[in-house]
């Protein structure tokens, strides 16, 4: 999957912009770390070792591939509808896509440490997981307001050893977490790595989300030839804080 998803969509621009949307952050130190990050990821996904690894742990692992399931009850109302069953991945969502391939990236650039934000819990729960996997610290920022909602999530990603940090300035929510978590890496680039859970933030974490999650749409466009030999009519998915269906829709 590795090599081919990288021309699987409309890459940005040189400046990180995918027409109107995207760009580069202007922070100075932000922007040496984060060219870096660029530089390591294009080269390692590039990388046969890499990208044998990524596929060996989304198959024994992730539980790759994820089923298409024919959902019969919801087609009785009229359209014939089938969901991809990202649900029915390790830790019980689509995020530990994308956090196989940035704890994975982390351990090649030398980094010891990931830290990330998480709002309802289930990216900290994946990096924390991912990172356990592969030995490396995790720190995870989430507001008090969500922590409190959240209990479940927040026993997994301490049992899972990672570091929770209470956020509590302005509402307590995931728009603090994230300004907490950018500046505890402000305070230590050079060992750790910060992982964003959307296809959102400076570049190249985009470029980066959407290429960890296009194993989705590729898994699913050719599952879809080969039981019903065509492609399906619509491609639809939920948006939250996650632009998946931009990922989704390029790939089919």
């Amino acid at each position: 999957m590795a090599h081919e998803g990288l021309n699987a969509w409309v890459r940005p621009d040189d400046q990180g912009f995918f027409g109107d949307y995207g760009g580069k952050i202007e922070h100075p130190a932000l922007q040496v770390a984060l060219a870096q990050l660029e530089a390591g990821f294009h080269e390692i996904i590039r990388d046969k070792e890499f990208c044998a690894e990524m596929q060996r742990l989304q198959q024994t692992y992730v539980g790759r591939p994820s089923p298409l399931y024919h959902a019969k009850t919801l087609s009785r109302r009229g359209a014939q509808i089938y969901l991809k069953r990202e649900d029915l991945n390790h830790t019980g969502a689509h995020k530990i896509n994308h956090c196989i391939g940035e704890v994975l990236l982390a351990k090649k650039l030398g980094k010891k440490k990931v830290i990330a934000e998480t709002g309802a819990g289930q990216h900290g729960v994946a990096l924390a997981t991912a990172a356990a996997l592969v030995g490396l610290a995790c720190e995870i920022h989430m507001g008090v307001v969500d922590i409190a909602k959240e209990h479940p999530n927040v026993s997994r990603m301490k049992i899972l050893g990672a570091k929770l940090v209470p956020v509590s300035a302005g509402a307590g929510t995931l728009k603090e977490a994230v300004d907490s978590a950018f500046a505890a890496y402000l305070q230590d680039m050079d060992n750790s790595m910060f992982a964003i859970g959307s296809v959102v933030g400076p570049a190249p974490y985009p470029e980066m989300v959407a290429y960890f999650q296009s194993i989705v749409g590729h898994e699913a466009r050719a599952q879809f030839q080969s039981q019903y030999g065509g492609l399906p009519d619509e491609v639809v998915a939920c948006v939250a804080v996650d632009p998946m269906p931009w990922v989704y829709s390029m790939l089919f």
